[in-house]
């Protein structure tokens, strides 16, 4: 019983220390998304230079995508393009992006 309540209790602590992030609007992610589907939308699409496979983002966890864009508008991630497009963001854009993108159907391989 000990351990579960141990448990229990640093998973609430875990939960509680997690970085909040805002809530989206997916009406409006769909908007600002529209762009970044001239790369992540395109079925086994690559990059020339430097080569490599562009990831799709569709159904991608939403946190992930929050802290993918965040990461590449304060430049903590190195992408030139990606940082040039997440720079134009606010952190609500961001939101919205992610709560869009999250809410579509996994690509499938």
């Amino acid at each position: 019983m000990k351990r579960v309540l141990l448990t229990a209790a640093c998973l609430a602590l875990a939960l509680a220390a997690a970085p909040a992030f805002a809530k989206g609007d997916i009406k409006k992610g769909k908007q600002l998304a529209y762009t970044c589907t001239g790369c992540h939308g395109i079925a086994e699409y690559k990059n020339a230079y430097p080569s490599y496979r562009v990831p799709k983002i569709g159904g991608q966890n939403e946190q992930y995508l929050v802290a993918a864009l965040t990461g590449y508008k304060k430049g903590e991630r190195n992408h030139p393009t990606m940082q040039a497009q997440a720079s134009s963001f606010s952190d609500q854009d961001i939101a919205d992006i992610a709560a869009y993108l999250s809410s579509l159907a996994p690509a499938k391989k």
